[in-house]
């Protein structure tokens, strides 16, 4: 591609991005007008050297027949370890168009835990065709990976390790370390296996730097106490990780043998996984991607929708029941909706905090009491702050103190509804091994809208009838 041909920055700066975070127009512009010009040369020298993240960001930045050509243009110099940096939607989209030898080649170079991502979502017929393909350790160290359930820590792992017998010296570890080939690039611990494999315990890289040649593995060693078992759920695996400030953890079998190490990289992935898999739950919107087509999105929150459609004809079967009252009085219906939509925002605020204390595991039966009594008095105290609030401004709007008196205990009521609500109905689905970031939403809307209404139209047709 002639110089000319491309856009030229103003500024020379090595970061891709602009300041807002954005990859840089002037790069996306060049590297389009490269692929229409099939120049695969400039683009083996501008993108070659990208972190896998930054090349990732580049291809969402791409239509998907650029992303598909950009991957075609660079053959063996692209980076597979993007494909785990982005979308799935765009990582199938990617690799579906790919053939399978192409694929057994770039995931011999990534490290195991990287291949395993790329793997697991490709049909079982593509994923074996591409298995046959590898030498047969590494076959074989995929293949058990992929064997373990989804979202597990030994879905996670990396099968590349350091491992050494416990009467090893120092000196012969660092020679080791330094001799073999195979080892993984980056490690931080070293870990102490018997004959049988089976973890004794495991070596800080400092340690071994800092340690005389001549001593003993096993007499500075530490007994690793944060040994994870393989099938222990991701989630779960990263909060030891947070409690005990670790950088890598041994992964071990039933028969606490090492299998592979969670290092500290892949569960920043997992914590950031689970989080916006719980903010998404929340919203009803499942496991929608950005990329996800229209006709995808829409199905995926049509359930939710539906759901809050039944919640809704509910909530209209309780005001049914007080027709003859709001004919009375028309305010009522004009007042109607603001008890209820506070109640839904204050219990929305309550459930929040109980489904994301519930997924840290802040939340256990020793503080659950505690807590249940704090949102309860939370509610009642803002239930009468803005009672006495709405109180004044219904009394003044419609001249009629009464009907100020009636939506003022109706707010009350609702509030400290909508708090026990928000705090209760997460930890009873909980409690069930129902997923309260999932079910939380539909119940503890349908909670406050009924409270809200039966408890404003009720206390009305209670007053204006002793009236």
């Amino acid at each position: 591609m002639a110089e000319d041909e491309l856009v030229v920055e103003e500024e020379q700066d090595d970061s891709i991005y602009t300041e807002s975070g954005a990859v840089r127009q002037e790069l996306l512009t060049n590297i389009e007008t490269a692929i229409a010009a099939n120049d695969d040369v400039w683009l083996r020298d501008e993108l070659a050297g990208l972190h896998s993240s930054e090349l990732g960001d580049v291809i969402e930045a791409l239509s998907p027949d650029q992303r598909l050509a950009l991957v075609g243009l660079m053959k063996g110099d692209f980076d597979f370890a993007a494909l785990t940096e982005v979308d799935e939607a765009i990582r199938l989209e990617i690799v579906d168009q790919l053939p399978n030898d192409q694929i057994a080649l770039a995931v011999q170079e990534l490290d195991s835990d990287d291949a395993v991502y790329i793997l697991e979502d490709l049909e079982e017929e593509d994923q074996e065709e591409i298995l046959r393909q590898l030498p047969f350790t590494e076959r074989v160290r995929l293949r058990r990976s992929l064997d373990y359930p989804e979202e597990t820590a030994g879905r996670r792992m990396a099968t590349e390790f350091v491992a050494v017998p416990p009467f090893w010296t120092v000196g012969q570890t660092i020679d080791y370390m330094r001799e073999d080939k195979d080892l993984p690039e980056t490690f931080s611990q070293i870990f102490v296996i018997d004959p049988g494999f089976r973890l004794l315990g495991a070596v800080d890289l400092d340690r071994i730097l800092r340690t005389q040649r001549a001593e003993k593995i096993e007499s500075v060693m530490h007994e690793t106490r944060h040994a994870i078992p393989v099938e222990m759920d991701q989630e779960e695996a990263a909060q030891l990780f947070e409690r005990y400030d670790l950088l890598s953890a041994a992964v071990v079998d039933e028969n606490d043998r090492l299998v592979g190490v969670l290092t500290i990289d892949d569960v920043v992935d997992v914590i950031q996984e689970e989080a916006e898999e719980d903010i998404k739950a929340l919203g009803g919107v499942g496991d929608e991607e950005l990329s996800d087509t229209t006709l995808e999105i829409a199905r995926s929150r049509f359930i939710w929708l539906l759901m809050n459609l039944g919640t809704a004809v509910l909530a209209s079967l309780v005001i049914g029941l007080f027709d003859a009252t709001i004919e009375q009085m028309v305010a009522l219906a004009i007042l109607m909706p603001i008890v209820a939509s506070m109640g839904g925002n204050a219990a929305t605020q309550t459930m929040t905090v109980a489904v994301r204390a519930l997924a840290t595991r802040d939340i256990d039966i020793y503080n659950a009491a505690r807590i249940i009594r704090r949102e309860t008095l939370v509610g009642l105290l803002n239930g009468v702050m803005f009672a006495i609030l709405i109180g004044i401004l219904a009394s003044l709007w419609f001249d009629n103190a009464s009907l100020g008196g009636v939506i003022a205990a109706a707010m009350v009521v609702n509030m400290l509804a909508a708090a026990l609500a928000g705090i209760l109905i997460p930890l009873v689905l909980d409690k069930i091994g129902a997923d309260p970031a999932i079910a939380s939403g539909v119940f503890v809307t349908t909670v406050t809208d009924i409270v809200g209404f039966f408890a404003f139209l009720g206390l009305a047709a209670w007053w204006f009838a002793l009236l």
